[in-house]
């Protein structure tokens, strides 16, 4: 049965096509919650027009979809709180050469 560590896992190979970074590490991913092979990913934004938003989601989907026992994955948009760089991970910002 899959669990919240095995999505954080796949959520982790998505990338954001700009920065080259995980949408995890991007501080993008706000919440998962898994019940009975069901996915619900919460995630937000740089920005609400952010260009590669639908095919970040399209990416996400994908991601949990090959997670075995996940029969099931709905994505929701959170906007609140806002994003800020401070959700960025410590090593997306080394990745992003932040501190140097």
């Amino acid at each position: 049965m899959a669990d919240k560590e095995d999505v954080m896992g796949a959520l982790s190979e998505v990338m954001d096509p700009e920065l080259g970074i995980s949408v995890v590490d991007l501080g993008l991913i706000y919440g998962v919650n898994v019940h009975k092979g069901k996915a619900e990913v919460r995630m937000t934004f740089t920005t609400p027009a952010c260009p590669m938003l639908n095919l970040i989601v399209s990416k996400v989907e994908e991601a949990v979809n090959r997670v075995g026992g996940i029969s099931e994955v709905s994505v929701k948009l959170v906007w609140d709180p806002p994003w800020s760089p401070q959700r960025i991970s410590e090593a997306g910002k080394r990745a992003l050469g932040f501190g140097k």
